[in-house]
């Protein structure tokens, strides 16, 4: 099992530079990719994603580039668009102050001014950026393992106190049919005293075999405790798609609670059932954070 939230770096070496790359993991019912990349790099974005795509599963990543280390040479001054900006700073300044000096400070407010002397190659930068994306994510899915060692321990717990409330109704249920006859007998014995009413035997042993077949839960517990196996082989299972198994078999556990709730009127199982349903519900919100 694995825990859909991590964090991951990863660096490889570029010409005289370095890629460093982080990536961070959240809870996210899909897979969602964003990548943030240096200007020098921009146009590798959808290279990164892909990469990320491969190896992250589901959840909400996000995925940082940096280039760290000097560069190949200087900066190089983009003069157009130098001018561009001075030309507009100008104008602007002979409508509001005409005459006052424009200082050439205000051109460093302009993005990307400044370009670098030499073109990072595309090719050097994917087998950079495939090395740096690939460790970054190792690194993720080993803390997202770390992390989903823990979930399972606690849905391991939680599942322990869910099988205790389910034999708790287990065991009840035979003392509730003997209770309705008890109760049923006791109704009927003062409406004798009250009228002469005769009353049939077998009429009453068929009402309370009518209650039986009624308040019979044997087939939701049955269902149940194939739900509790199959949920202990998933707590061992680090596959992708364990986050989404786990919610259905967890929703199909509710389902089986709420029947066995609406059928018994015994108040010692309907306690029981309350229980097992707060352990299912926390169980899924812990689900949630499984990949």
């Amino acid at each position: 099992m694995r825990s859909m939230t991590g964090f991951g770096a990863g660096q490889a070496p570029l010409g005289t530079r370095r890629v460093h790359v982080e990536a961070r993991a959240v809870n996210h019912r899909y897979l969602e990719v964003r990548v943030r990349m240096p200007r020098e790099l921009v146009d590798q974005a959808a290279f990164v994603e892909q990469l990320a795509r491969r190896t992250t599963g589901r959840g909400r990543v996000e995925l940082v580039v940096r280039l760290e280390g000097d560069g190949a040479g200087a900066p190089v001054l983009d003069l157009p668009k130098a001018r561009a900006a001075l030309a507009q700073l100008s104008a602007l300044r002979d409508e509001v102050r005409p005459g006052e000096a424009v200082p050439l400070s205000l051109l460093s407010c302009v993005p990307e001014l400044f370009t670098p002397s030499e073109p990072i190659a595309d090719e050097g930068a994917r087998e950079a950026l495939t090395v740096a994306v690939e460790r970054a994510c190792e690194e993720l899915g080993r803390m997202r393992l770390v992390e989903g060692r823990a979930l399972a321990v606690d849905l391991r717990t939680r599942l322990a106190e869910a099988r205790g409330h389910l034999a708790a109704v287990r065991e009840r249920l035979p003392h509730v049919v003997a209770a309705y006859r008890e109760r049923l007998r006791e109704r009927l014995a003062l409406l004798l005293r009250s009228a002469e009413v005769a009353v049939d035997p077998a009429r009453l042993e068929q009402e309370i075999a009518i209650f039986a077949d009624r308040a019979d839960v044997a087939e939701e517990l049955t269902r149940l405790d194939s739900h509790t196996a199959q949920l202990d082989k998933l707590f061992e299972d680090d596959g992708d798609t364990v986050g989404r198994r786990l919610d259905f078999l967890l929703q199909e556990m509710m389902r089986e609670a709420n029947t066995i709730g609406s059928k018994s009127p015994d108040a010692a199982v309907t306690i029981h059932v309350v229980e097992l349903k707060a352990e299912l519900e926390r169980m899924r919100e812990q689900a949630q954070n499984v990949l």
